[in-house]
């Protein structure tokens, strides 16, 4: 997970950051973990994806 994802983010590292919030929100998913802090954490994996592909204007492929 990114520490500070702020408006004025580098695009540039778009590809590689979405590549290792994806990898990370797929293993996390895998886990049998619904505590609070585990929705939370997988809630900050996706907003995180989210502000990427909307900042740089990436298409998302939806399940």
């Amino acid at each position: 997970m990114i520490e500070n994802l702020e408006s004025n983010y580098d695009c540039a590292n778009a590809g590689n950051d979405l590549h290792s919030l994806k990898e990370e929100l797929q293993q996390f998913q895998s886990q049998d973990d619904s505590s609070q802090e585990a929705r939370e954490h997988l809630n900050r994996l996706e907003n995180q994806i989210r502000f990427i592909e909307n900042k740089c204007s990436i298409l998302h492929n939806h399940k």
